[in-house]
């Protein structure tokens, strides 16, 4: 059993699973398919992905496999708009606080929430809400930020998400697992992962992340030099350094001496 106490799966109306294609969240999936199926509420699980330009070539492509070796349906959805092109417009990286982060509200959380809003029944004389249970991959090893928070949270987001008409919970069933536990499951399993993390990167992610490491960020400079160089040409337009510490053009001086760490960490999300 991966959940200490999992929740009571029957008494939501959409089951909705955020994937990234990454380690913790597929994990998270086939978990959640274990618990549905001798539960009768298979039909009820929805695996959802929000893809962008940034994110790993071949993600949404492995999502579907994903998807499919679990037999549950999935949902790719976009803002529809590059995540440089948005930096480009507001002329400023995301911040590196969670508050400030707007490339994981708004090219994330909030085509994900659409989808929340396009399945609600409409009829608002219902007896009782509609009840979504949003279930991520987060775990409390990963950073402090995320050992702080509850692996059960109601009623999220209130306004705009939860309201009168459906409640929205969110529930982490890895919470506690530590990251060795994840990859010794994964391959017991044999649940298909993404070549980036043979290649040497930690976590499936944006190639270049706002909260990786300066190895990690030259190890996928190495990988995908071309978007790196279009990454730091728009810090230059900005004239906003990618991180407070750190410009995106520091590590493609680093790509071009050939410098290449042999181990690269993980990083704090």
């Amino acid at each position: 059993m991966i959940a200490v106490d999992p929740i009571d799966l029957r008494s939501y109306d959409l089951i909705l699973v955020n994937t990234s294609g990454g380690k913790d969240s597929a994990l998270a999936a086939w978990y959640i398919r274990q618990l549905a199926e001798p539960l009768g509420v298979l039909d009820r699980v929805l695996l959802v992905h929000a893809t962008f330009p940034e994110e790993w070539p071949g993600t949404v492509e492995l999502v579907r496999r994903q998807a499919a070796a679990l037999g549950l349906p999935i949902e790719v959805v976009s803002r529809g708009e590059a995540l440089l092109d948005y930096v480009l417009r507001r002329r400023k990286w995301p911040g590196l606080t969670r508050q400030a982060r707007y490339c994981t509200s708004d090219f994330k959380r909030a085509p994900i929430d659409r989808v929340i809003t396009a399945r609600t029944p409409r009829r608002r004389w219902q007896l009782r809400p509609w009840r979504v249970l949003a279930i991520m991959g987060i775990r409390a090893d990963e950073s402090r930020e995320r050992a702080n928070r509850r692996p059960f949270q109601e009623r999220i987001r209130p306004g705009q998400i939860t309201n009168g008409v459906r409640s929205v919970d969110e529930w982490y069933p890895l919470f506690h697992l530590s990251t060795g536990n994840v990859w010794r499951l994964i391959r017991e399993i044999g649940l298909e992962m993404h070549p980036a993390y043979e290649q040497g990167m930690p976590r499936l992610s944006c190639r270049f992340c706002i909260f990786a490491p300066r190895g990690a960020l030259i190890r996928a400079g190495h990988l995908h030099r071309e978007l790196l160089e279009k990454y730091a040409a728009v810090e230059r337009e900005i004239g906003h350094s990618f991180k407070k510490d750190l410009k995106i053009a520091e590590i493609l001086d680093a790509v071009e001496r050939g410098e290449n760490p042999s181990v690269v960490t993980a990083w704090e999300m």
